[in-house]
């Protein structure tokens, strides 16, 4: 898991990727490729 500043450029990586947002924390998951997780905040 990555954790970055802008989540925005993360998004466009994979297809599947959903940014979620979780008691204030910012998270990009992916469920069909679980490497381009990312979380901000």
């Amino acid at each position: 898991m990555k954790v970055r500043s802008s989540l925005k450029s993360l998004k466009g990586r994979h297809r599947d990727c959903k940014v979620v947002r979780r008691k204030g924390i910012v998270y990009v998951i992916n469920k069909t490729d679980p490497r381009f997780k990312a979380k901000q905040g």
